[in-house]
C-alpha cells in the first residue's frame, strides 16, 4: 500500500494553521504566482496533467472539467463566467469542507482565485 502524503493537512497542528502568516510560511500563495505567469489556458492544462481530481463524490478531473468552458468569446456577446465554491455538507456521513475551511482557509481562497483565473470568470 503506498502512504499518504498529507498536502492540505500538512500543517494543522501549527499553533495557527488558519493565519495568513501560517500559509505564507507554508508556501501559501506561490501556486497562485505560478499559474498567473502562465496564463489561463497553461493553468487548466497544468491541472489536467495532474490528474487532481474534485472533492465530491463523483472525483471529475478539475482540468477536465473546466476546460468544458468555451474560451475566447469577447466583446457584447461574451457571456460571464462564474466560479461556485460548494461547501455544502449534505453528503450523508461527510465532513470534509468544514474542517478545511476552518483550519486552512487560505487553501480554499489561493484555489479559488487560480481557478477563477483558469476559467476566465
Amino acid at each position: 500500500m503506498t502512504p499518504l502524503t498529507p498536502v492540505l493537512s500538512r500543517f494543522w497542528d501549527d499553533p495557527e494553521p488558519w493565519t495568513l502568516d501560517t500559509y505564507r510560511r507554508h508556501g501559501g500563495y506561490q501556486a497562485l504566482e505560478r499559474a498567473l505567469a502562465m496564463g489561463p489556458d497553461g493553468v487548466i492544462t497544468t491541472v489536467k496533467d495532474s490528474g487532481l481530481r474534485g472533492r465530491g463524490g463523483a472525483g471529475f478531473p478539475t482540468g477536465t472539467k473546466w476546460s468544458f468552458i468555451p474560451q475566447g468569446d469577447e466583446g457584447p456577446a461574451a457571456k460571464p463566467h462564474y466560479l461556485v465554491i460548494n461547501a455544502d455538507e449534505s453528503e450523508p456521513g461527510t465532513c470534509k469542507d468544514i474542517p478545511l475551511m476552518m483550519t486552512t482557509p487560505h487553501f480554499l481562497v489561493e484555489g479559488a482565485i487560480i481557478a477563477a483565473y483558469a476559467i476566465r470568470a
